[in-house]
Parts: structure tokens; C-alpha cells; sequence
């Protein structure tokens, strides 16, 4: 399995929303709204690279209100 963090910005006023859809979203294990230049965080489980690029490309970049997303694959040390 391969964990990522998914930094998301949005549309002033959005955020709530945004965080609302994006739980909806398989292989989304939890989402949080944030105080700082992201507005919402979420915690993905894929089984790999190319199944969480999918995921950020076909699904969650598609919800209304972002603006711009940054993905942090989890290493394993």
C-alpha cells in the first residue's frame, strides 16, 4: 500500500465543500480543512504510483473549487 498526503488550495470560501466531496472519494481515508496556504488535507491509500496519480488526476483535481493540489507520497525508511 502506498500512503500520500494531498495538500489542497481552493476558491476562497470553498474549502468546506471541497473537503465534503474529496471524503466521498475511495481510497480517501481521511480529509481535514487546515489554517495556512492549503486549505484542506487529505490522506489517501492507493496500492501504487499510478493508481494515486488516477486518483489525484481523474478525481480529485475534478472537484469543484480547487485551485491547486500538491501530492506527498509517504517513504517507508
Amino acid at each position: 500500500m502506498l500512503q500520500a498526503y494531498i495538500l489542497i488550495q481552493t476558491q476562497t470560501g470553498q474549502a468546506a465543500a471541497v473537503a465534503d466531496a474529496i471524503a466521498s472519494i475511495a481510497g480517501v481515508t481521511s480529509v481535514s480543512t487546515l489554517n495556512g496556504p492549503y486549505d484542506v488535507i487529505a490522506v489517501t491509500r492507493t496500492g501504487d504510483v499510478d493508481e494515486l496519480g488516477q486518483l489525484v488526476l481523474e478525481q480529485v483535481q475534478s472537484v469543484e473549487g480547487i485551485t491547486r493540489t500538491l501530492t506527498c507520497p509517504v517513504a517507508r525508511m
